[in-house]
């Protein structure tokens, strides 16, 4: 009785009331601190850093309280060296200030490797080797050899480069392929309409060489060409007429990025 009379007495439910308050007003400063030391609410959009250099990484996130990491580089020849290639988080990802933003570059050296042996495989092999080494497959030429689209030679920039003489990754190396020992001819490919990239693969399994390449008045810069498709051709793609040229030659391509040149379907005939 002297107990359940303690709990409710005026002075116990007084202290339990102060006791109470206190506690919630601890939580409260604790959950406004943390509201506040995070930042909470406060987002920011990552900027694009691609193509910036270093210095300049520095000066646009230095403005908007974000540090950064310079986590790999690698070589792009198509890329200003020193510049911002890739950059994780990606451009406008939400972040709360003082985040890190981990960036690749552009190496200012291009990387050396070893010269693959394509002497002797077939130009299906050599492809895939090549593609392996990080190199590409250059100018196509063809002499006469009994052994057709077998690989005669490997030459950098004109010269013979032999296996295990170093190169740069992802240069062009021309090969010398056998055609045979008659004279033989292969069709022109229909390239109108196709992606530019799947333009030039085709070419190439019709072991032809890519030759001029004229851009129309649509681009606006090197960036158009990864959507950019081919709407004329020379020589030109006969359905009813097979054309047929000689290994090796040259397939000139005009490309763009104005779809109003894609070439119309044919219009179904219903029964």
């Amino acid at each position: 009785m002297n107990f359940l009379r303690f709990i409710f007495s005026r002075v116990f439910l007084k202290h339990l009331s102060i006791a109470i308050g206190i506690t919630i007003l601890t939580v409260s400063v604790i959950f406004l601190f943390l509201r506040i030391f995070t930042r909470h609410g406060q987002a920011l959009s990552v900027p694009d850093l691609t193509g910036y250099s270093i210095e300049e990484v520095d000066s646009i996130l230095i403005e908007r309280e974000l540090h950064f990491q310079i986590v790999d580089s690698v070589f792009n020849m198509n890329a200003e060296r020193g510049s911002v290639i890739d950059q994780n988080p990606r451009p406008e990802f939400k972040v709360k200030k003082n985040r890190t933003i981990f960036i690749t570059i552009n190496a200012f050296n291009p990387e050396i490797i070893s010269m693959p042996n394509l002497v002797g495989v077939s130009l299906r092999q050599a492809g895939a080797i090549i593609q392996t080494a990080g190199l590409q497959i250059g100018k196509l030429t063809y002499v006469p050899d009994i052994a057709v689209n077998n690989v005669l030679q490997q030459k950098y920039r004109g010269n013979v480069i032999e296996e295990g003489d170093s190169i740069v990754k992802g240069s062009e190396v021309d090969l010398v392929l056998g055609r045979g020992l008659s004279d033989d001819k292969t069709a022109a490919p229909d390239l109108v309409g196709m992606l530019f990239e799947d333009a030039k693969q085709k070419i190439l399994d019709r072991y032809l060489n890519l030759g001029a390449l004229i851009y129309d008045r649509s681009f606006s810069n090197a960036d158009d060409s990864a959507a950019a498709f081919v709407w004329k051709q020379r020589p030109v793609y006969n359905e009813e007429e097979e054309i047929l040229i000689n290994l090796g030659a040259s397939v000139d391509v005009w490309i763009t990025v104005d779809s109003t040149k894609l070439p119309l379907p044919e219009e179904i005939e219903l029964p």
